[in-house]
């Protein structure tokens, strides 16, 4: 190119973007999005997770938004901040679909005033299915779209939805004396979320849903008698051993749960279809790195809250397990028969779960055999039954 060729086209390139800086060319510049994103530098995006900072949970959103981060080269950079620093934890579904918030990290469960129904990624029977499979129902037995179903019937049109993260099955929960038998709920005050409200409630708890970083203080003031969260290394962060020394291990109430990644629809839309799906890829590798981790610090947790922090650990008893089967097949009964849509999720997952937990049980060799063959196969201990 000559010298009189680049000198011509200097003051043109200089005039354009003159002119896009004070709007006269505003029009042109809409016609290239992607040319004003590069030149304005990596995509920014503000998040808040449902978890306090110190919780395992918040270390899991901070993963996924560490990876996205990598893998784009950084030019997406999220940024994830704690539950409470914009929103409350409840309010997340909100913030992120009015565009308050560009994302976030929490569990469908914390919707359930919005749509019960939402409830049935979270808490809910299952049908003998865990995380894993449930996740599997979601990407391929028509999950996905259901829940799409589900959130534009009540409204929210704007929020990308992922799921991930399948969780272990939960403990019963954190009490002053161990469970023996199911009257033992009857005017408990009592934490839980989602559809496991109906379900403790029905056991005759007295049941609040308080947000995870809300409840060790709400048992140290009295507020609660009793409370679940989720796992070893959670409840351990949160300080639970701090305001109880007996835990319930084992429950139907949450034994299939995964986590939800939200991104404001229009901002997730906006970007290059690139970097959409590298964003797919990263919930799918995040799942696999959290139920990782998470076997990795649940575990070693388990073992310091027994040693360090001197908590008992008790199998929740088999009666009480049993009764909570009773009651979630009344449960989902009212349910289904008051809300067409959690009759229609409920059936879907029910028919996956057939074919699936048979398959599963029939294929999977028990790891109880094994485990006693090598390390003796100690197991929690029951729980102490009362005399008289």
């Amino acid at each position: 190119m000559s010298d009189t060729k680049q000198t011509e086209q200097k003051p043109s390139r200089r005039k354009f973007l003159a002119a896009a800086a004070t709007g006269t060319v505003g029009a042109v510049a809409a016609g290239f999005p992607m040319i004003a994103a590069a030149q304005a530098g990596p995509i920014s995006m503000r998040w808040q997770s449902t978890w306090p900072a110190k919780d395992i949970f918040h270390e899991y959103a901070l993963d996924f938004a560490k990876k996205v981060n990598d893998m784009t080269g950084g030019d997406l950079k999220i940024e994830v901040l704690p539950a409470g620093a914009v929103v409350p934890a409840f309010g997340l579904l909100e913030a992120v679909s009015k565009g308050t918030l560009d994302g976030g990290h929490g569990v469908l469960g914390y919707h359930y005033g919005k749509q019960n129904a939402l409830a049935l990624w979270n808490s809910g029977p299952a049908f003998g299915m865990d995380a894993n499979m449930l996740l599997a129902w979601h990407k391929y037995g028509g999950g996905a779209e259901l829940l799409a179903k589900l959130y534009a019937s009540i409204g929210i049109t704007t929020v990308q939805s992922f799921l991930y993260g399948p969780m272990a099955t939960q403990p019963l929960g954190w009490f002053k004396k161990p469970i023996t038998k199911p009257e033992d709920f009857k005017g408990l005050k009592f934490r839980t979320n989602g559809l496991a409200i109906d379900l403790f409630t029905a056991m005759g708890a007295a049941v609040n849903a308080l947000p995870g970083g809300e409840i060790v203080p709400a048992m140290d003031r009295g507020l609660l008698d009793a409370a679940e969260f989720n796992n070893a290394t959670s409840d351990r962060l949160l300080g639970f051993a701090d305001v109880s020394k007996v835990c319930m291990l084992q429950s139907y109430h949450q034994s299939a749960e995964t986590f939800e990644i939200m991104f404001n629809k229009p901002k997730y839309d906006a970007l290059p279809a690139k970097m959409r799906a590298i964003i797919a890829g990263a919930v799918e590798a995040a799942s696999a790195d959290m139920s990782w981790k998470a076997i990795d610090r649940y575990s070693k947790d388990y073992i310091e809250l027994q040693t360090k922090d001197k908590v008992k650990f008790y199998k929740t008893p088999d009666a009480v397990l049993q009764k909570q089967l009773t009651l979630w097949t009344d449960i989902m009964a009212k349910k289904s028969a008051e809300n067409p849509m959690f009759k229609e999720i409920a059936a879907s997952q029910k028919v996956f779960a057939e074919r699936a937990v048979k398959w599963d049980q029939d294929t999977y060799v028990s790891r109880r055999m094994a485990v006693s063959h090598f390390f003796g196969g100690k197991k929690a201990a029951a729980a102490p039954k009362k005399k008289g």
